[in-house]
């Protein structure tokens, strides 16, 4: 994929990336766009999936096998966190989660859980109390992903609990919940695998990224962006993958009407992340853009993807995609990127599943501090 920014290099020594024993006389290489810095916000996450931000700029961090929640505090704003707290551990796969009005909430297997006025309690969280007992099992596969829409309704994600196959209803679907009725309804269905979802800041409507199935080969089927027109729209899964590629398992309904992606990703690159940037740090041409985690391939014969992405929007169509971080040094993945958020002061917060890091995207010529420093570490390489 070519990209319009020139790049710059930026090496990070090893006690920022932990690498094998192999690698440690090799400098890891992570790829910036120019302007841009990259520094190391927390570490030792175990597999660091999806985060939320509290109104005190406290960042949530789930987790998938761990169990565990975080809470991390830069209490002295200087870009690294200082204090973190357990806000819970032994959890079921909490992977998902929400910060809504003081309150943080959390996608167990089978149910929702509310820490009421968290940022104030992360010293004695208590145990959460049970808002939604209505998500189905099986995450192993089915991973999601949680946000509160524009609505006040609570966004989940229930990815198919399988490779390929006709996934029984509420799975391969977002559905949104009145958390104060219980009440539910399906906003798009015939998804595969969906961890990264946001609405537009230009016009509220929910945009999602989709993973297209494997063992089709290494360019087959292209992974997804979709936007949500209308709701209940069915997008394909599991039979007609991205635009046009046709399952040979499952045969189309005839009467079923299929809404394609508005845009292609490369296959295989798993768009796990997707956020619009809503802050102003970052220069005016990346501001209401789209933003994509892409946690890289698995079962390919070359690597692809482990990077962050921006997705340039005009008229609600894709018109050009850029590489603006890249994790991936040669076929040695740096870093797995998961999940983005913007944090208060306009930088981008990026968790990575493969070394249980959070690291923190700035734009250097807007903090003369952090581009300094930034400069220092370069010479010290």
């Amino acid at each position: 994929m070519s990209c319009r920014f020139s790049l710059a290099l930026v090496t990070l020594v090893a006690a920022i990336v932990s690498v094998s024993a192999s690698a440690e006389s090799q400098p890891i290489m992570i790829t910036v766009t120019k302007g841009f810095g990259l520094s190391l916000y927390a570490s030792d996450l175990g597999d660091a999936k999806q985060m939320a931000l509290g109104d005190k700029g406290t960042l949530f961090v789930g987790t998938h096998k761990s169990g565990m929640i975080q809470a991390l505090v830069d209490s002295n704003a200087d870009g690294r966190v200082d204090k973190r707290y357990v806000v819970a551990k032994g959890l079921e796969y909490p992977e998902a989660l929400a910060f809504h009005n003081g309150d943080l909430y959390v996608a167990e297997e089978e149910r929702i859980i509310r820490y009421v006025d968290i940022e104030n309690r992360l010293r004695r969280p208590g145990r959460g109390k049970e808002v939604y007992d209505r998500l189905p099992g099986k995450p192993n596969k089915s991973h999601r992903a949680m946000h509160f829409g524009p609505d006040g309704r609570l966004y989940v994600s229930v990815g198919a609990p399988c490779n390929v196959c006709e996934p029984q209803a509420p799975f391969g679907s977002i559905i949104a919940i009145d958390v104060d009725t219980g009440s539910s309804e399906q906003i798009a269905t015939g998804i595969r695998n969906v961890t990264g979802f946001d609405w537009s800041p230009v016009d509220d409507k929910l945009w999602f990224a989709d993973l297209g199935r494997n063992w089709m080969g290494d360019r087959l089927p292209p992974d997804e962006i979709n936007r949500v027109d209308s709701v209940g729209a069915h997008y394909g899964f599991p039979y007609v993958h991205a635009t046009s590629v046709l399952e040979p398992s499952y045969e189309k309904p005839k009467s079923l009407k299929v809404t394609p992606p508005v845009f292609e990703l490369p296959a295989h690159v798993a768009p796990m992340g997707l956020m619009f940037y809503r802050g102003k740090q970052f220069p005016e041409k990346y501001h209401d853009q789209m933003f994509v985690a892409e946690n890289g391939s698995w079962n390919r014969s070359s690597k692809i993807g482990y990077q962050v992405t921006m997705l340039t929007i005009e008229d609600n169509e894709v018109t050009d995609r850029q590489t603006v971080v890249s994790f991936l040094d040669g076929e040695f993945p740096v870093a797995r990127p998961y999940s983005l958020l913007t944090s208060p002061d306009g930088a981008m917060y990026i968790s990575d599943d493969l070394k249980g890091n959070v690291y923190r995207l700035f734009y250097k010529d807007n903090n003369a501090q952090e581009s300094d420093a930034s400069e220092q570490q370069d010479q010290n390489q």
